[in-house]
């Protein structure tokens, strides 16, 4: 990826993030962006009382919707809280 596709593609990332972090902020959570790896993977962490919650793996569906919809370029979206996903 060229550096302004890179810098285009992490803020569509970025705003889907921005839209879903309220509501964990809600809840105690909270999620970051750690990196868009070369080919499209997008890798994020979570934070506070997300890093311990049992729908972990419902929210990270919700992300991942979330952001496909703003970005749907994107090949994958994983937790490194939980690699295996």
């Amino acid at each position: 990826m060229d550096h302004s596709h890179n810098k285009l593609l992490k803020e569509k990332v970025l705003k889907a993030l921005d839209m879903i972090s309220p509501y964990l902020q809600t809840d105690g959570g909270d999620i970051e962006l750690v990196e868009i790896s070369q080919d499209k993977v997008v890798k994020v962490k979570f934070s506070g009382a997300c890093s311990e919650c049992p729908y972990l793996n419902q929210t990270l569906t919700a992300i991942k919707e979330a952001i496909l919809k703003e970005a749907p370029e994107i090949n994958q979206v994983i937790s490194v809280d939980h690699m295996q996903q």
